[in-house]
């Protein structure tokens, strides 16, 4: 039987492997345990309704997004989606005021 690094339910026939180093708390290794993390956390985001945006900015605007954000103490992300929030706001209140 071949063994299937993210099968749960027969890991206890591999349990006689020798292990070197820091004794690990999840049989799974660690890409493994990376994949389903990332799998978990869109699943957490789908259900709190949210969407991903990938954004590349020079690197002088993200230390300064990274100064505001440590200065407010939120995080980063909360930082520029409330600077989208106001802007877009911004934006739809001068198309309001034009039509």
């Amino acid at each position: 039987m071949a063994k299937e690094s993210s099968d749960r339910i027969t890991i206890d026939l591999f349990a006689e492997e020798k292990r070197r180093g820091r004794p690990k708390t999840n049989p799974l290794p660690r890409q493994v345990q990376l994949k389903v993390n990332k799998r978990n956390q869109i699943k957490r985001d789908k259900q709190k309704g949210l969407k991903r945006v990938e954004l590349k900015v020079e690197s002088a605007l993200f230390d300064t997004l990274n100064d505001l954000a440590k200065a407010q103490s939120i995080s980063r992300s909360e930082l520029i989606e409330n600077i989208l929030k106001a802007g877009v706001e911004e934006l739809d209140a001068a198309n309001t005021e034009r039509n």
